[in-house]
């Protein structure tokens, strides 16, 4: 009886494995299919596209949506200027994120539970659009790069991770470098940033996808169409397609919407992707080690 029983579980558990892998087989492939979709629909040819409502792979590849946003003359102008902020607004952030994240993991700060509370209910409560909006103004920000990185150089979620992570690491550390002369400087240089590396990978990847996806801000604070990001301008193409299309005095002919659309998703999403391999490896690890632990 006990041997069968024995054997009954053993046969159990090989099924579960199996199980488990088809479902999340199932799970991956509905969630990559939508992907793929775009990617097949904005190299399909016109005829393709109007005919078909769901592209897996084209049939004939066409390039005429990409010729067709690459041809607008600030593209490479507004590519640029998405690059200058992510890179530069991604360094500010993690800077500015890491030291307050540090101070803040210090028992001995004063003011701590205060200014802990303050970071926890920025996340519940904010001032809102018009005020943030009159603030920036009012600082002389309109029109300029910084006001798509300084207004939201810090977040309250990725500083809580980051400072979560500083806790958990031993106060014998801290007290070890103090002993051998090291100033609170250089123990948060020396000792405390190597270790950070996976949890200021992961939270370097969540700025800069906040950054390089900028829009609403460059709407609100961005004036002069020369300086608008890339997804600013991508979105101002799909809007003067559609418009031609409706157009039938139009005389220029132009890829159809959808494709033209699909095209924009692609160039505003591949350049995350191919950022994202470099820092897989630190991803989940990073995100844990910040993470709460029972």
């Amino acid at each position: 009886m006990k041997k069968r029983k024995e054997s009954k579980l053993k046969k159990e558990g090989r099924i579960f494995p199996i199980i488990n892998g088809i479902l999340l087989t199932l799970v991956a492939l509905a969630c990559l299919l939508p992907f793929v979709n775009v990617i097949a629909t904005s190299f399909a040819s016109t005829q393709e596209v109007v005919a078909k409502k769901f592209i897996l792979f084209p049939t004939t590849f066409s390039l005429d949506a990409y010729r067709y946003i690459l041809s607008t003359p600030t593209i490479f102008k507004a590519l640029g200027v998405s690059i200058g902020v992510t890179g530069v607004g991604t360094l500010v952030s993690m800077v500015l994120t890491a030291f307050m994240a540090y101070a803040l993991s210090r028992k001995y700060l004063y003011g701590r539970s205060l200014i802990n509370f303050l970071v926890v209910f920025s996340m519940l409560f904010s001032g809102g659009m018009i005020p943030t909006f009159l603030v920036v103004k009012a600082t002389g920000l309109i029109d300029s790069y910084w006001s798509l990185i300084l207004p939201v150089a810090i977040n309250a979620f990725n500083l809580i991770i980051m400072r979560n992570f500083f806790q958990s690491l031993p106060d014998s550390l801290e007290e070890s470098a103090k002993m051998d002369g090291c100033s609170d400087f250089g123990v948060f240089l020396k000792i405390m940033l190597p270790l950070a590396l996976p949890s200021i990978a992961t939270i370097s990847l969540f700025y800069a996808v906040a950054y390089w996806n900028t829009y609403m801000n460059a709407i609100l604070y961005i004036n002069d169409s020369t300086k608008w990001p890339i997804q600013v301008l991508l979105r101002q193409i799909v809007i003067v397609a559609s418009g031609m299309q409706a157009d039938s005095s139009s005389v220029e002919v132009i890829p159809p919407a959808q494709t033209i659309k699909m095209a924009v998703i692609v160039i505003a999403t591949v350049p995350m992707l191919i950022a994202y391999p470099f820092v897989q490896k630190y991803f989940v690890k990073g995100a844990l080690l910040g993470s709460v632990k029972g």
